[in-house]
């Protein structure tokens, strides 16, 4: 999911893209939340150059702290503010996310190359009509300090709940900065964090939870090596060919 940077080129199937039907990867033992309510779902994106720990640290906690049935990593491919230059090809970072997520409840999806979208809130748009999920934007401290870059960053604020994780050193200008201050009434006490999924937006918390050492960057750089693929206990997550007719959407 992508902040700001220069237009997207116009659609040229004129609108038409927006109106097929396009196959949803979903792993075959697709949680079934509880009668009467949707699945919660938390939305991770990010380049993922390459995932890491860290990632899959703070999803877990998201879990755990927001009441989530599931945690989606969306693979951007391409943030228009990030350089090309050293952004490793998608099918890379995708195989990369896949071996770092190892966990029966973190889903990797490709939904921004299959919708064609760029930016964050054209995203949420086609998300808009899934009915039977309930979406919570997952974003760093970093994100929100920014977030006033992002294209129609208030829109998105008023379509999902967002939980933001703390990361220093961004904290104390997150909570000082524009969104925050704008949004100030809207924001959740992190005890009520599980009630977020359910709330009706603008509504966000802020979760303050024990730093994880692994950054991307630091991996870029050989100072973390790459995760490990698999783990005990753990099944893999990665969406194939047999999981792909488990779920149609019109879009």
């Amino acid at each position: 999911m992508s902040f700001e940077g220069p237009a997207p080129p116009p659609d040229p199937t004129g609108g038409l893209r927006r109106r097929v039907r396009v196959l949803l990867p979903l792993d075959e033992a697709e949680p079934a939340a509880p009668a009467g309510r949707p699945l919660r779902v938390g939305l991770l994106g990010g380049s993922f150059n390459p995932a890491h720990e860290g990632h899959r640290y703070v999803s877990i906690e998201a879990l755990k702290r927001l009441g989530l049935d599931l945690v989606w990593w969306l693979v951007s491919p391409q943030n228009p503010l990030k350089p090309v230059a050293g952004m490793a090809p998608f099918a890379e970072r995708l195989a990369s996310a896949r071996a770092a997520a190892r966990h029966p409840r973190i889903r990797v999806l490709d939904l921004e190359r299959r919708f064609g979208t760029v930016y964050t809130v054209d995203l949420l748009r086609r998300l808009a009509g899934w009915r039977h999920h309930r979406f919570v934007l997952l974003l760093g401290a970093d994100n929100l300090a920014q977030l006033p870059r992002w294209r129609h960053w208030v829109e998105i604020l008023r379509r999902v709940p967002v939980a933001v994780v703390a990361r220093d050193p961004y904290c104390r200008a997150a909570l000082a900065g524009t969104a925050a201050r704008r949004f100030a009434a809207a924001r959740v006490e992190a005890t009520r964090a599980h009630e977020l999924p359910e709330l009706s937006p603008p509504a966000w918390t802020f979760l303050v939870i024990r730093p994880h050492p692994a950054s991307s960057t630091a991996i870029r750089a050989g100072r973390l090596p790459l995760p490990a693929p698999g783990g005990e206990g753990e099944r893999s997550t990665t969406p194939n060919a047999a999981t792909d007719k488990n779920l149609r959407r019109d879009l």
